[in-house]
């Protein structure tokens, strides 16, 4: 990919300004985890055992840990460190509960946080073929991305994103076989179809439409998580479709309202002359009120009008 600036009419070259050291990259990321990943920045070099953490994160939206790895050259295997630091997480979760209970100042227990959803994001200014191809299932719990800086100060992350059907289990991997299942017992990647297996036939005809009209949305894409899936854009989600069997509940995160009364920034309001939505909410104990509107798909919903509400909440994130 070639980048220019336009001056005049005139393109002038925008050339790649490489980093000349790893951890050029580590502090970068550790500044801007929430606005890159959508997920906080915990420690840096934490030490485990044998072993060195580059970058710890907690993911609140998955109340998980988040592993970042940053890479030079390509003299290493992603699935060899990928699932040995996994199983690092796992097998000592009291060490990475200790220092999450520092961060936040509060204890925390093993079952507060879903083991299930851990993961390692590698971070390199270039991954080879043979290291791109090692991750291409669909199941791993591993994020690849490769970032470029350019002279005019930009800075692009591009995600190596898997294109084969095929799952990591259902191979014969030879001496990592034992650490690849002692892992994948615990740490889950669902994918979409596990999420429309609980819904009958005429209700994934009805997503299978829906769904095939996000492509109206610029640069919105589909993300399984254990519970939902989440119609995101740029880390921001614009909707959580629920299955269920005999329908689809769809979300919209409103904002809070905060106990004097005021509302968090863009906080949203529907325009749903059809009245289908319905207002939900909570409080916490700082006395802040989370809201969100629930919507249900069910197999004779008009799908034209979904659209229309959906496309309010894209705006309302394009249009802060």
């Amino acid at each position: 990919m070639k980048l220019y600036n336009i001056i005049k009419d005139k393109l002038n070259l925008v050339e790649t300004k490489q980093f000349p050291l790893e951890r050029d990259i580590q502090n970068l990321i550790e500044k801007n985890t929430l606005e890159l990943f959508n997920v906080e920045f915990v420690e840096s070099e934490l030490t485990v055992g044998k072993y060195r953490i580059d970058t710890l994160c907690y993911d609140e939206e998955n109340n998980s840990f988040v592993i970042v790895e940053y890479k030079k050259g390509d003299s290493y295997s992603v699935i060899d460190q990928g699932y040995t630091y996994l199983q690092l997480l796992l097998n000592n979760k009291s060490d990475f509960l200790l220092t999450l209970s520092k961060h936040f100042n509060r204890f925390l227990d093993v079952k507060d946080i879903d083991w299930s959803q851990s993961k390692i994001v590698f971070i390199s200014q270039s991954f080879n073929k043979f290291q791109k191809d090692s991750v291409n299932f669909k199941n791993l719990p591993f994020e690849l991305w490769e970032i470029k800086r350019y002279s005019n100060s930009t800075l692009v992350l591009n995600q190596h994103k898997p294109t084969s059907d095929e799952k990591i289990d259902s191979l014969n991997v030879g001496k990592n076989d034992s650490l690849i299942n002692s892992v994948n017992k615990e740490v889950k990647v669902v994918e979409i179809e596990e999420h429309l297996s609980k819904s009958k036939k005429e209700i994934i005809q009805v997503w299978n439409e829906l769904s095939s009209r996000f492509s109206e949305l610029e640069g919105v894409e589909l993300v399984s998580k254990k519970h939902y899936v989440s119609l995101s854009l740029e880390n921001k989600t614009v909707g959580y479709f629920n299955f269920q069997k005999n329908g689809i509940r769809l979300d919209f995160s409103r904002g809070n309202v905060n106990p004097d009364g005021t509302r968090s920034k863009n906080y949203f309001d529907i325009d749903d002359p059809k009245g289908i939505s319905k207002e939900s909410s909570w409080e916490w104990k700082s006395g802040t009120k989370g809201t969100v509107y629930k919507i249900s798909i069910l197999k004779d919903t008009d799908i034209d009008y979904i659209m229309f509400l959906i496309k309010q909440k894209y705006k309302n994130i394009i249009n802060p």
